[in-house]
């Protein structure tokens, strides 16, 4: 498994660690520390990351396409009746 090229801040992975330490919790019923609670984000985001990320792409791309479509049909909302 390589390792993950995803820029995380501390911040970001420790709150992200903490989630996984509560849903471990929460759900399961099962302590997990702080190198497990690592181990299982940095699995995920190996395992997950380019997939969850070019859906993400994926939904921009329909959302701009939208954008657009609503741009040309407001130009042409614009245009005078010429006779």
């Amino acid at each position: 498994m390589a390792k993950n090229t995803y820029d995380l801040s501390p911040e970001q992975r420790k709150e992200l660690q903490e989630e996984i330490i509560y849903f471990f919790q929460e759900e399961r019923d099962e302590e997990l520390g702080i190198i497990g609670a690592e181990t299982v984000l940095d699995f995920f985001l190996d395992v997950l990351g380019e997939t969850i990320y070019n859906k993400a792409l994926d939904d921009v791309k329909l959302w701009l396409t939208r954008m657009a479509e609503n741009a040309e049909s407001d130009y042409y909302a614009l245009y005078k009746d010429v006779r």
